[in-house]
């Protein structure tokens, strides 16, 4: 069988069951899958712009499947709290900012971000957990995240339906050229995910001897110049936690560098986060040596190995209510 007949039958099987297919990519990507869902969203707004589908039907569908997904992760973000965003961050490309990069849409948004959330890549997956650790009723929740699916959704088969004569086009040009024209079009993506594991990969070997175990920070809290020891979790998890290492100071990341830079460059900095790999910390410890603090370094495991090792910690409302870094 030639290369068009493989591609006209697998054109007659995606029109055979095209919202059963709809179906399963909306929900396997929002349930953390890396398969995106644009591309069949936009093939689905075509077809039903040139009569094979209905659009009403695929937008039903694919809303529902969205809102299906996202309602396993609210629960699951109501009763394991941030936990689950950190797993849910490490199957992610780019795990070591992604739990920043939620808490700052999060926490400047608000609840409104669940109705934007789908169009920004990375806080699709990871905002219902959140929404859900941060206490908000389900039937807002499912209120929002109906607008925002519906609103995704309608928009990629919207934007199909517009353009349609142009992607039956582009799906004739596939059909005329065949495997070569798919190779020619997946090569991109599979060498931009490869330089992304690469780049990955050199960070965290670039970071790794910032990082320090609990142990050799409690014993440097011990000695005759302790630290100065930074909180840079967000602030709602803070709070939430109502906990912190004792004596560590607590600001917003905007203020963070205008506090620090005011010492003495040979004080001895300790950051740490809740961040997989550490990143937030590392970041910031790699930065200070840059600016000529040669003694900042990173918590290794965060603000969870610190109260796993059972080292001192301390009531946090008083600090998360300051301005700034105390």
């Amino acid at each position: 069988m030639g290369q068009q007949g493989a591609v006209h039958e697998a054109a007659q099987w995606l029109m055979l069951h095209g919202y059963a297919l709809l179906t399963a990519v909306v929900l396997a990507e929002q349930l953390g899958a890396p398969l995106p869902a644009a591309p069949f969203l936009l093939a689905m707004g075509a077809l039903a712009g040139l009569g094979h589908f209905s659009l009403v039907t695929a937008l039903a569908l694919s809303t529902v499947a969205a809102l299906a997904a996202d309602l396993v992760w609210f629960q699951l973000g109501q009763r394991r709290g941030e936990s689950v965003l950190g797993l849910l961050c490490r199957l992610s490309l780019e795990p070591d900012t992604c739990v920043r990069l939620t808490h700052q849409a999060f926490d400047r948004y608000g609840q409104a971000s669940l109705i934007f959330c789908k169009f920004i890549p990375g806080l699709s997956t990871v905002a219902p957990p959140l929404a859900g650790s941060s206490g908000i009723s389900m039937g807002r929740f499912l209120l929002l995240d109906l607008a925002g699916s519906a609103l995704w959704a309608g928009s990629y088969l919207g934007v199909g339906w517009l353009f349609r004569q142009q992607l039956e086009r582009a799906l004739a040009i596939l059909a005329r050229f065949g495997l070569w024209m798919f190779v020619a079009l997946a090569t991109p993506l599979a060498l931009w995910i490869v330089w992304k594991y690469v780049q990955r990969r050199l960070w965290l070997r670039r970071v790794k001897s910032e990082r320090v175990a609990p142990e050799a920070v409690k014993a440097l809290l011990d000695g005759p110049m302790p630290p100065v020891i930074v909180d840079l979790r967000p602030l709602r998890t803070i709070e939430r936690s109502g906990l912190k290492i004792a004596g560590a100071r607590v600001s917003a990341p905007e203020e963070i560098d205008a506090h620090i830079l005011a010492l003495p460059t040979d004080t001895l900095l300790v950051f740490y986060c809740d961040c997989p790999n550490d990143a937030a910390s590392a970041t910031f410890a790699l930065r200070f040596r840059k600016a000529g603090f040669e003694n900042a370094i990173a918590l290794k495991g965060g603000f969870d190995a610190w109260l796993q090792a059972g080292f001192p910690i301390e009531a946090a409302v008083s600090a998360t209510g300051q301005a700034g870094v105390p």
